[in-house]
């Protein structure tokens, strides 16, 4: 897997503009910041990212993959000034679990999710190496 960086662009903090790989996909479905029960252990945005990222290991391994595997991740949460002030303790938690790799990233702000108690969602693809 390799990340992409046109010709003069600056890199970008904490994620790439895009990832070149080849190999088996896989698909997590968006996760929030429940437990394994379907539990919220907190309304901390903090919190819930770092358990949705810790889901998100779980079904990579699930599916034979490991973070280094990721390729994209889409976050999805409901208030951006929140998400914002909570970057220092989301960034050392995606560290932790999910390493300093380059993987294609957005973030979008939106309404609100499905299950009300939570803050955000992330949804993840990535490429098991042939």
């Amino acid at each position: 897997m390799s990340a992409l960086l046109p010709p003069g662009w600056p890199r970008p903090k904490g994620y790439a503009n895009g990832v070149s790989a080849r190999g088996r996909m896989v698909f997590v479905a968006g996760m929030v910041g429940w437990d394994e029960r379907q539990q919220f252990p907190s309304d901390d945005f903090a919190v819930q990212a770092t358990q949705a990222l810790r889901n998100i290991v779980a079904v990579l391994q699930a599916g034979g993959a490991q973070p280094s595997h990721l390729a994209r991740m889409t976050w999805y949460v409901t208030d951006k000034r929140e998400y914002l002030a909570a970057l220092p303790a989301i960034g050392a938690a995606f560290r932790e679990l999910i390493g300093h790799y380059d993987i294609a990233m957005t973030a979008v702000q939106v309404v609100a999710l499905i299950e009300d108690k939570a803050k955000v969602e992330l949804e993840a693809t990535a490429v098991v190496p042939d």
